[in-house]
């Protein structure tokens, strides 16, 4: 079972944004996606340093509108590589 969830931290300053999105994967499954909207500049180094220091996948850090970055974490461990077609 996966899912998808989004955290709004928007106007929250440091570390509200990593308890928020640490808050909402305790609730999720190994593989679900979850998009933290975040306007704290710190959010860009501290979201994907949580993710490395949980065993979580960085899928992406973007900016999605004006002073809001979107980043996205896969829970769970990474997939296992997929077998050599050789």
């Amino acid at each position: 079972m996966t899912g998808e969830a989004t955290v709004d931290a928007r106007g929250l300053r440091c570390p509200m944004p990593v308890i928020r999105l640490a808050k909402a994967a305790r609730d999720l499954p190994d593989g679900a996606v979850v998009t933290v909207l975040a306007t704290d500049p710190a959010a860009r180094h501290d979201v994907p340093a949580w993710a490395r220091m949980r065993g979580h996948t960085l899928l992406g850090v973007e900016d999605a509108a004006e002073g809001v970055t979107a980043i996205s974490v896969r829970l769970g461990p990474p997939p296992p590589p997929a077998p050599d077609a050789r």
